[in-house]
């Protein structure tokens, strides 16, 4: 059994970054033994509903496969307590942007508008990249129904299992350039990004900045996230 470490963020100490960055550090919350048991579970097959390789689709180079229900007990205890912290958040910035979507407070109740909309699908995933591997500018989006956000979590040491592959975030701005950023993500880190767009303060009231991620190509070694998506697939 793989347990996380204790989720000591809330919501006041992440949204000043999110809001800032589009990102936040959830902190570390897997040792390198748990990182090494998540990893594994990759060539396990019976854990997944669906095996992408990315090159076919043109997402980039790499492969992630998607978890199967039942989820592992693992995965649905951390989407359900950072789909908990996150919602409060999420709720206020659909407010400032003048948008009618409100979240529930819990999982359950947001899976339901997910299942309501045809969405039924997990999307929890595990991804892989070797040497040349990289993940175009994407957002995860699904159907109608979409979260604002999303956690990554890194399963290796950047310098010592793998090089390059580094986590990135664009953010686009009204009449002018985007703006990209390279997110750290050390072994056992978890990361909580933005899915779609976050709202930033205008002269004229908030505005959407509309967001990407991606990761650039891995110069060497071996790199594996885990990411929580928290609204499903149709």
């Amino acid at each position: 059994m793989i347990n996380a470490t204790a989720i000591n963020a809330t919501a006041a100490s992440l949204e000043p970054s999110l809001r800032a960055a589009g990102w936040a550090s959830l902190g570390t919350v897997f040792n390198p033994a748990q990182c090494r048991q998540l990893a594994q579970l990759f060539d396990e097959p019976e854990h997944f509903r669906r095996h992408i390789r990315m090159e076919q689709f043109r997402f980039g180079r790499g492969e992630y496969q998607y978890f199967a229900q039942p989820l592992p007990d693992l995965v649905t205890q951390l989407r359900e307590e950072w789909y908990r912290l996150l919602a409060s958040i999420a709720s206020r910035w659909m407010a400032d942007l003048g948008l009618p979507e409100q979240y529930p407070p819990t999982l359950t109740g947001f899976l339901q508008l997910c299942h309501q909309a045809g969405q039924t699908r997990p999307t929890p995933l595990l991804l892989r990249y070797r040497a040349g591997d990289y993940n175009c500018l994407h957002q995860d989006l699904y159907g109608s129904v979409v979260f604002p956000f999303q956690v990554v979590i890194g399963l290796n040491a950047p310098g010592r299992d793998y090089e390059g592959g580094e986590l990135l975030l664009t953010a686009q701005r009204p009449r002018a350039q985007s703006i990209g950023q390279v997110i750290p993500l050390s072994e056992g880190e978890a990361v909580v990004i933005t899915t779609r767009y976050r709202p930033v303060q205008g002269t004229r009231g908030f505005y959407r900045a509309n967001v990407r991620h991606g990761v650039s190509p891995l110069r060497a070694g071996l790199r594996h996230t885990l990411g929580l998506i928290f609204h499903e697939a149709e």
